[in-house]
């Protein structure tokens, strides 16, 4: 959990970028990586309702998937921009992963308000949501290992 903001971006950049050379190159339409990120983004979104809460009765706000659609307007505008491919991985690259947190921030930040627990901690709602629903199954030494 704690390299989700350095992995995500960089493990969900091939599938858009291909996209986006197959719709630039046949088509002459910069909206690959969008469409790609769009589609990826409702398979997520169907997954974690009908697995996760449907299925295992997880709250929906928890399982959220990380926002990618920023990033790949910023990716589509830079080819579209540009033109070309090499300026396209090297700027458009870098801001797609630089774009990344701060996408989330609009949807994490709810979670970072303050609590005032009826038994006395002042908490955030994170850390209560943590206290609330307890990951039962996990076995402790992975428990151990995420803590690090």
């Amino acid at each position: 959990r704690r390299w989700w903001v350095t992995l995500t971006p960089i493990l969900l950049i091939t599938f858009p970028a291909a996209t986006q050379y197959f719709m630039w190159e046949k088509m002459r339409l910069p909206i690959g990586a969008t469409f790609c990120v769009m589609t990826l983004h409702f398979g997520q979104w169907m997954n974690r309702v009908f697995n996760f809460y449907y299925w295992a009765w997880f709250p929906v706000n928890f399982t959220a998937p990380g926002l990618m659609i920023p990033s790949a307007i910023f990716l589509d505008v830079t080819l579209m921009m540009t033109g070309s491919y090499m300026f396209t991985a090297l700027f458009g690259g870098m801001g797609w992963s630089l774009l990344f947190y701060p996408a989330n921030w609009t949807w994490l930040a709810p979670f970072h308000l303050a609590y005032k627990h009826p038994s006395g901690p002042l908490m955030s709602i994170a850390d209560l949501m943590g206290m609330e629903y307890v990951r039962s199954a996990t076995p402790e030494y992975i428990r151990i290992v995420e803590r690090g």
